[in-house]
């Protein structure tokens, strides 16, 4: 499996941004997908996940209310609308996918919130 993120960028706060990642490969294996960031100095963290079957989704509190994680099957791909950004939101965005048997990463988006 290949994930490869795109949509990060540098936006005010109150801004959006919508994150996509784009999975190829052995796609049928998936069972869960996510995304994780990582602040500079701090440990990554998870952001929101969501099944492949079913669509169900966990978010972390902090992001509760401003952000949607959803995914296109047809077009292998998993998004993160992202709205009222703040600048604590700044990181490495990372996708992530589950199989059975291991976990994959993209290679990271940065996104950027100014005051």
């Amino acid at each position: 499996v290949q994930l490869v993120e795109s949509g990060g960028g540098l936006v005010q706060a109150g801004g959006s941004l919508r994150l996509s990642c784009a999975a190829s490969g052995s796609t049928f294996s998936i069972n869960v997908m996510g995304w994780y960031r990582q602040a500079p100095g701090k440990q990554r963290e998870l952001v929101a996940t969501i099944t492949s079957r079913g669509g169900r989704t966990n978010y972390a509190d902090s992001v509760k209310g401003r952000f949607t994680i959803s995914r296109d099957n047809a077009k292998n791909t998993m998004y993160l609308q992202m709205n009222s950004l703040k600048p604590e939101d700044t990181a490495v965005y990372y996708c992530n996918a589950w199989t059975i048997a291991t976990g994959y990463w993209g290679q990271g988006t940065q996104v950027t919130v100014s005051t």
